[in-house]
């Protein structure tokens, strides 16, 4: 079981640890690990704004970016028969190779914040 928690821009990652019968949640999309725990869905949300206000403390102290940015290059290896696949559906669409996977991407990732 897990979901996804949003507080001032930040997403987590939350699990349930069956084990220590607690949520353990991560801050995702941040340079550093960012993790918090709750017994409950109280003391979860709690525990995610603290560590998320903390965070921001931190990297307004250091100078740090509070967030990873992304510079929108995504290098991949792929079978060459799927290249190659690529190549023809981008050209039948009359895009370049990059602007048809962009678009393909976008019309299947599932938004972080459901």
């Amino acid at each position: 079981m897990s979901g996804i928690m949003n507080y001032k821009g930040f997403k987590a990652k939350v699990e349930y640890d069956e084990r220590d019968d607690i949520f353990v949640g991560t801050l995702i999309g941040i340079d550093d690990i960012v993790t918090f725990h709750g017994s409950n869905v109280q003391e979860l949300k709690k525990a995610f704004h603290e560590s998320v206000d903390f965070h921001i403390e931190v990297c307004e102290k250091t100078g740090k970016p509070i967030q990873k940015s992304f510079s929108g290059k995504l290098i991949i290896r792929i079978p060459p028969e799927v290249h190659s696949a690529i190549n023809a559906s981008a050209q039948i669409a009359g895009k370049s190779i990059n602007q048809w996977i962009g678009d393909v991407l976008k019309s299947i990732a599932k938004p972080v914040d459901v």
